[in-house]
């Protein structure tokens, strides 16, 4: 078997800066990401930022090498989705990384803020910031579902605690998120952030919701294929079930969504994405702690209560 092609990397000069890196992926949307990087670039941090190119067939990289001249590039050869975050994190030299999609970007002195944290606290692993969604600034209902998390707030925490984040308005410490392997290839967009606050919570790193901590989203109108969304949100609560949660609980996960799988042809096709690397998800298994499952679980019947 041949190597895997390494993917290409385009190196931006100039001293490393204090601040955090930031981590942008895209696919075939130059214009937007022209646009956030317009915004990104003028940050008076004045982060280092990195795009990972997830094998788009537009002009991204010749367009942002001549634009934005002091950004990297890593181009991949095909598209890895989500994963590829992992990429411009293990490339950027800074202890703290920012994620960014291709619409979002961050508000001025946010990161030097985000900063002051994490030197404060050094079990502090993840600060999930106060999204603020279209140029009505609407509050992502994420972060409010966050701001009324019902999990025990550590003494030594600041803002809420956490078992869960939305990538694009997240930053990390580097080594946190490298001590657990970030993004798994398993998981699809919007799966992937469980499997990384799970991981970071059993390795004894805190993640909090800060909302003085502000990023800006302004996702494309044209909606996704919800099809795909829910079919992958299937798959992705079966892995996480089969890979982490312990034996019972997966069974238990497993037969609703076979029960399910006989008159839902969604939660069939689901079932039928998940199965097809069930295998590997065995090999992987490794159950939680018992005080993160405890966690998990007083959060689902949070949710089942509101």
């Amino acid at each position: 078997m041949s190597a895997p092609t390494q993917p290409r990397v385009e190196v931006p000069s100039g001293p490393l800066t204090p601040q955090p890196g930031i981590v942008i992926v895209t696919r075939n949307r130059v214009g937007a990401l022209l646009a956030t990087l317009g915004r990104l670039t003028t940050l008076p941090e004045a982060p280092s930022i990195v795009v990972v190119d997830n094998a788009s067939t537009d002009s991204t990289t010749a367009s942002v090498r001549a634009q934005f001249p002091a950004v990297a590039i890593i181009a991949l050869t095909r598209n890895h989705g989500g994963v590829a975050r992992n990429y411009g994190v293990r490339f950027l030299a800074q202890p703290y990384v920012a994620f960014a999609d291709d619409d979002s970007w961050w508000a001025p002195g946010s990161l030097t803020r985000a900063v002051a944290l994490f030197d404060r606290h050094p079990r502090l692993g993840l600060i999930m910031s106060r999204i603020l969604v279209g140029p009505e600034e609407r509050l992502d209902p994420a972060c409010a579902e966050m701001a009324d998390s019902p999990l025990p707030r550590p003494a030594d925490l600041p803002g809420v605690p956490l078992l869960g984040f939305v990538a694009c308005g997240a930053i990390v410490r580097r080594a946190a998120f490298l001590d657990v392997g970030g993004f798994h290839p398993l998981f699809g967009t919007g799966g992937e952030e469980a499997w990384v606050a799970m991981n970071l919570a059993a390795h004894g790193w805190h993640l909090a919701y800060v909302d003085t901590i502000v990023s800006h989203h302004h996702p494309n109108p044209s909606r996704p294929n919800m099809r795909e969304r829910y079919i992958e949100g299937i798959s992705d609560r079966l892995w996480e079930a089969w890979l982490r949660r312990p034996l019972g609980v997966a069974l238990h996960i497993t037969g609703r969504h076979l029960r399910l799988a006989l008159t839902d042809p969604i939660n069939r096709a689901g079932l039928r994405r998940a199965l097809r690397s069930l295998p590997r998800a065995w090999r992987e298994r490794a159950v939680l702690p018992p005080h993160v499952e405890a966690q998990i679980r007083l959060l689902e019947r949070h949710d089942v209560a509101r």
